[in-house]
């Protein structure tokens, strides 16, 4: 399980990556797209480096027969994906009128 957990927070980490990618290259109208993007690139990083932060610190109290320090990057990760999608739907909202 403890596998699985850190390859889903890497595919979240990577699609965000991909989005932001996706934005700095093909997000011509989009004034905003050089910080949006970079958000973007953040965030995937920090997504991945913090799965593989919570893979070590469950494998550590996995092999010690304890339960693993609750952490907050997922809570983290969902209000920033959460906020980053509402500036990007105004600004979608903006160019459109």
């Amino acid at each position: 399980a403890n596998e699985r957990t850190v390859l889903a927070w890497v595919r979240t980490g990577l699609s965000l990556i991909a989005v932001g990618l996706a934005v700095l290259q093909f997000g011509t109208d989009l004034r905003s797209r050089l910080p949006v993007g970079l958000v973007l690139l953040v965030a995937g990083s920090v997504a991945s480096f913090a799965g593989w932060r919570r893979y070590v610190a469950a494998d550590r109290a996995i092999r010690s027969g304890t339960l693993p320090p609750r952490g907050r990057a997922p809570q983290a990760l969902a209000l920033a994906v959460a906020f980053l999608g509402l500036v990007l739907m105004v600004a979608w909202l903006i160019l459109e009128s």
